[in-house]
């Protein structure tokens, strides 16, 4: 395969500067992706596009119904207060229901670099989306399994099974109750030693981690202060918190210094006195963009305001660092720096739940006072076995250099499908290194129609539009696998460049470089 070992000569000759790039990386070395601008064609396309959807929605709504039998009203009861607010009602139903077979697509197998996708038809809008009874083998661009742990066979399950056949899977207790088990102690002890913090603790639920812990952190007088790009986890937690909340521009330290000079200067609303804490709140990695959090200038304002640093690494826990141990291990960054450390276990390590580290101090206060500590069914213990497995492979106890070689893996197919992509002429956004590569595609119908055709063929992507997005901004969000192989992601590359071109998502002639693969 001549294709094949083009690529393979240049994956090595730039191993070079990659390896340069993630050992204790700065915030100026990160190679960085610039934003994308847009043409007023694609701006006043990207607008009709919408204006017209909504227009013929409402004419469906109004005039069409009698060509659906299963179609019905939209009826909201007076006697009672609306579950539904009608505009979104509309919206998903006569808007997203027409294209519902984009999303939500059911799989039948593990997550792994190859997956069965459940076949549809029809539409969610007139009722009628069923299944075809039949299954498609894809190659996964969906999913987060990273360091390709999610497997059906190996250590990590062999682990699994026998710590279900001792615990069985399920404590059916909170943390606090009757929930605890030495298993449980153990990983966050594990956890606290590979991030580097003093003590850890774990919960069942990733999303749950972040909505029911940050209220215990700020309370009334302090002040929280969120980027504008952090995930839904984070801003229910924010919301439920008694704290007052400001937000910053996208990983701009600059406007996050800013923001904090005027706050400080204006003080507590009403009263005016000092704030009692100030937190700032970020992400390692953010999901939709693929960007890599600026660190090193965060923790340099932080420190200069006396400010604490709250840091997702939902996404960067083993994916980003020479040792997997997230954004901190890839700048090179003292984990003591960064005062509370949050992460999940649904990306890396092929399991669920999510973790804070911090010192024991808080992490006691926070056993004491997180809602999911007091009132959630604590982790199940083949899920905590998984993660202890899959930990201890990533730093080497186990398996000898089995976790080394998932990383850098992880990187080199990341980093190769990022720069192919380029050449291919699609709008990449997100920095190198990260194992989310997303193309902006802006038009909504565009965005449809891409996943479709990769669908046909045989390549399972996931894309969003708004409201997840900007209006301007629907995507294809792209993640990358250590389990994935070059010649997988080079002959999707080649489908997908085709199927760009044909709905002019891309210019494959961009470099001049447009392969085809034997």
């Amino acid at each position: 395969d001549k294709a094949c070992q083009t690529n393979s000569s240049r994956r090595k000759k730039r191993s070079a500067k990659d390896m340069a790039i993630t050992q204790g990386a700065t915030s100026s070395q990160v190679q960085r992706t610039e934003n994308v601008e847009f043409t007023w064609t694609t701006i006043v396309s990207t607008y009709w596009c919408y204006i017209f959807g909504v227009f013929m929605a409402y004419l469906h709504e109004r005039f069409f119904k009698v060509f659906y039998v299963k179609d019905e009203p939209i009826t909201i009861s007076s006697e009672y207060a609306p579950l539904i607010d009608r505009i979104q009602l509309f919206y998903h139903r006569y808007l997203v229901g027409r294209i519902d077979d984009c999303f939500n697509r059911p799989i039948t197998s593990p997550p792994g670099a190859w997956i069965s996708i459940k076949e549809r038809t029809g539409t969610l809008m007139i009722g009628d989306l069923r299944f075809t009874g039949t299954t498609k083998e894809c190659l996964n661009l969906g999913s987060y399994n990273y360091l390709g742990f999610a497997e059906t066979s190996g250590k990590c399950l062999d682990d699994d099974v026998m710590q279900l056949q001792n615990y069985s899977t399920s404590t059916c207790s909170s943390r606090v109750g009757c929930g605890t088990t030495p298993i449980h102690r153990e990983l966050e002890q594990l956890m606290a030693r590979f991030i580097g913090k003093e003590d850890s603790i774990v919960f069942g639920m990733g999303y749950a981690t972040n909505s029911t812990s940050i209220h215990a952190l700020v309370g009334a007088g302090g002040l929280i202060i969120s980027d504008t790009l952090n995930h839904a986890s984070l801003i229910v937690g924010i919301r439920c918190a008694t704290a007052s909340v400001r937000t910053f521009k996208h990983n701009d330290p600059v406007d996050l210094e800013r923001t904090i000079q005027k706050a400080i200067k204006e003080g507590q609303p009403k009263t005016k006195l000092p704030w009692t804490k100030i937190l700032i709140v970020v992400e390692g990695i953010y999901s939709m963009e693929g960007e890599i959090l600026k660190l090193p200038e965060i923790i340099t304002i932080k420190k200069k305001y006396k400010a604490f640093l709250y840091v997702d690494e939902a996404h960067s826990i083993g994916a980003l660092g020479k040792r997997g141990r997230g954004v901190c291990d890839y700048f090179g960054v003292d984990p003591a720096d960064v005062d509370i450390l949050m992460g999940t276990f649904t990306k890396s390590f092929g399991s669920a739940g999510g973790y804070i580290a911090s010192s024991k101090i808080l992490i006691d206060f926070l056993r004491a006072t997180s809602y999911a500590s007091l009132y959630e069914t604590s982790m199940s213990m083949g899920v905590a076995q998984q993660i202890l497995s899959s930990i201890r492979i990533i730093m080497g106890e186990d398996l000898g250099n089995e976790g080394q070689k998932r990383l850098e893996d992880l990187r080199n197919n990341s980093n190769y499908f990022r720069r192919r992509l380029k050449e291919e002429g699609f709008s990449v956004i997100g920095d190198m290194d990260s194992p989310i590569v997303p193309i902006i595609i802006c038009h909504p119908i565009k965005m449809c129609y891409f996943t479709r055709k990769c669908l046909e063929e045989n390549i399972g992507v996931v894309v969003a539009g708004f409201p997840v997005t900007p209006l301007l901004s629907a995507r294809a969000r792209f993640c990358i696998s250590a389990a994935h192989t070059i010649h997988d992601l080079e002959t999707a590359i080649q489908k997908m460049s085709l199927i760009g071109a044909s709905c002019l998502v891309n210019d494959p002639f961009a470099s001049g470089q447009s392969r085809l693969v034997s």
